[in-house]
């Protein structure tokens, strides 16, 4: 059986403090008694993903180089919750922002950690189905994205081996 106790912080230091890379290293014990000399902590904002799909039924994707794969893949529109925000304002505002769609019926769909051994974050996802055009993109300056209306077919197609999707499958049915 999974033991659910803490590990107890020996020490604890931070190796690098930037903006957008935050790493804290530790020495652990852990319950059974074992010391780890070195256990690194990744720390990031939490963020938000939004699975966006049109009122015709179409996902609503976005593509960007990745300077760390080295590679352009289609994504879900995704961003920091900035301070102040709830993840559902902070989602409504990257779609908005990454791609100029907006409205829609929204809900959440699932909170996740990209990786619980090392992240100290959450990453918040919401559905929005029927959303539409509401204006230009505005992008920061660091990104140069390109928006994608996909088809179920196609996004299926993608995610089960003849391209790559950086989403989870899920069973939706657009209404009407």
């Amino acid at each position: 059986k999974a033991r659910t106790s803490p590990v107890q912080i020996l020490t604890s230091e931070y190796v690098i403090q930037r903006p957008w890379c935050t790493i804290r290293r530790e020495k652990v014990e852990l319950p059974t008694g074992a010391i780890v000399p070195e256990w690194f902590i990744m720390e990031f904002p939490d963020w938000v993903n939004v699975i966006a799909i049109t009122r015709e039924g179409e996902f609503v994707m976005i593509s960007q180089y990745r300077h760390g794969l080295g590679q352009t893949h289609y994504e879900l529109v995704a961003g920091v919750i900035e301070e102040g925000e709830t993840p559902e304002q902070s989602a409504r505002r990257e779609l908005l922002e990454e791609t100029g769609y907006g409205g829609g019926e929204w809900r959440h769909f699932m909170t996740t950690s990209a990786n619980p051994a090392n992240h100290n974050n959450l990453t918040y996802t919401f559905l929005a189905v029927g959303v539409e055009p509401m204006q230009e993109q505005h992008t920061e300056a660091g990104e140069d994205i390109c928006v994608h209306l996909l088809t179920r077919d196609q996004v299926r197609e993608l995610l089960t081996g003849y391209g790559r999707i950086d989403i989870v499958w899920f069973d939706y049915t657009p209404k009407g």
